[in-house]
C-alpha cells in the first residue's frame, strides 16, 4: 500500500507539471513552465485508495468505472481544497472558471479526472498484478 500511495502521488505531480506546462505552451509562453506544490503529493498519494476500488469495479464497464473514479476525485479534490483553502493554503483556486464550485472543484474537468482514474487504476493494476 506505502508503494502505491508513493507512486499515485508521483504520478499525480508528473501529471500536473505536464499539465501546467502545457498551459504553458497555449498561452505562448517559450518558458513552458509546469509546476505543482507540495501539498498536492498527499493529496494525489490518495489514489491509492483506487486499488481496492479497483478490485470491487473490475468486472463493470470502463464507463462505470471511470465515473465512479471522477466522482471520487472531485470529492477528494473537493474536501482537501476546502480544508486548504479554510487555512489559506491552497495551492489551488478555480473562482474565475465558469464551472467552480467554491473555487476548488471545475466541473468542466469532468472528462479530465474520467480518464485519469483509468490511468490510475491501470498504472495500479498492473503493480498489484504483478505481486
Amino acid at each position: 500500500m506505502r508503494s502505491n500511495f508513493i507512486k499515485c502521488g508521483m504520478l499525480g505531480w508528473c501529471i500536473e507539471v505536464l499539465w501546467t506546462g502545457l498551459g504553458s505552451f497555449f498561452q505562448h509562453d517559450p518558458k513552458l513552465m509546469g509546476f505543482s506544490s507540495l501539498r498536492m503529493f498527499p493529496i494525489y498519494g490518495m489514489a491509492s485508495l483506487f486499488a481496492p476500488l479497483s478490485r470491487c469495479l473490475k468486472k463493470c464497464r470502463t464507463v462505470t468505472r471511470g465515473l465512479v473514479y471522477m466522482l471520487c476525485i472531485f470529492l477528494v479534490e473537493y474536501t482537501s481544497g476546502t480544508f486548504l483553502k479554510k487555512r489559506n493554503c491552497c495551492p489551488w483556486d478555480y473562482s474565475d472558471a465558469p464551472l467552480s464550485i467554491g473555487g476548488v472543484i471545475r466541473l468542466d474537468y469532468a472528462p479530465l479526472w474520467f480518464l485519469t482514474g483509468l490511468f490510475y487504476e491501470r498504472a495500479i493494476r498492473t503493480e498489484t498484478d504483478a505481486m
